[in-house]
């Protein structure tokens, strides 16, 4: 086997030099840096829910007097996260379904069918970026609740089916596609809805990855509209619960920081088992819009 090159922008001629060596450690200090001042903030709260109340309010020190398990038992059994959790899990299961299909169809449409007045929805599209979400959040709060839909679920699946971004995201992936494989599947008597599911997704896996881990960051972490259509029902996510209990009167400051931590733990968990499919993905739809 030959030797490795490097082919980034820092070429392996370009390592041997002084100069390049001294860069190249200054950026590495930077990124250091960086991510000790990143990750600081969830390290201190970990170490804050160790912490009694007494401990949290008299003592500066970030590391506890002592690592004490129970404090976080006790507060998992008092805010019945688990439960929580299997709320937000039902909600991300279907935003993601309907963000991938609702999302998908409406761009296949746009970038491939192109029906007569495709433009005029691809403006609209495009136009409704420009509107801050908060705006439409009271008309589209009415609707629901003069539909009768809230309560449940089943907005918040159908909201994440109509984001402009992922049909965005979709779109300029389609229009990268062999059209030439598309009129193949047409010629051999594929429907229209069948050339999208048999032709068109599976060679989108890249792009339906990246909405796939988009929709679920931006659903576990939506607060706004699930409160507002949850309520007080038992079907209350995380970011619902977590709010309720800390704006309660008797709300404890150690508590609340280890319900911080429960409310955590998902995503760091999601991004360290998906970092790479993250990254590649992201560039290889960024290449390919």
């Amino acid at each position: 086997m030959g030797k490795h090159v490097r082919t980034g922008v820092i070429r392996d001629y370009d390592v041997k030099t002084p100069d390049t060596k001294i860069g190249i450690g200054i950026i590495y200090f930077i990124c250091f840096i960086v991510v000790i001042v990143s990750l600081f903030p969830i390290f201190w709260v970990v170490m804050a829910g160790f912490k009694d109340l007494q401990e949290y309010m008299s003592s500066t020190s970030i590391i506890p007097a002592y690592f004490d398990f129970s404090k976080y038992t006790r507060t998992w059994t008092q805010l019945n996260i688990m439960r929580n959790y299997i709320n937000s899990f039902y909600v991300i299961i279907g935003s993601v379904f309907c963000a991938l299909l609702f999302n998908g169809l409406l761009a296949y449409g746009i970038a491939i069918l192109k029906p007569r007045g495709y433009k005029i929805v691809n403006s609209l599209v495009m136009f409704s970026l420009l509107i801050p979400a908060t705006i439409s959040i009271v008309p589209l709060f009415m609707n629901i609740q003069n539909l009768g839909l809230g309560g449940f679920f089943i907005p918040l699946w159908f909201a994440a089916g109509a984001n402009a971004v992922f049909v965005v995201l979709f779109r300029q992936f389609f229009e990268s596609l062999p059209t030439s494989i598309i009129e193949a599947s047409r010629i051999d008597g594929c429907s229209q809805l069948q050339t999208f599911f048999k032709v068109v997704m599976p060679l989108s896996k890249p792009i339906y990855v990246v909405v796939t881990i988009f929709a679920i960051n931006a659903t576990w972490s939506d607060f706004l509209l699930p409160y507002l259509v949850l309520g007080q029902s038992e079907w209350q996510t995380v970011m619902v619960r977590l709010f309720i209990f800390s704006t309660g009167q008797t709300v404890r400051v150690d508590d609340l920081m280890r319900s911080v931590v429960f409310s955590m733990i998902p995503p760091v968990i999601f991004f360290f088992i998906f970092q790479k499919q993250l990254t590649q993905n992201i560039v290889t739809a960024g290449i390919k819009g």
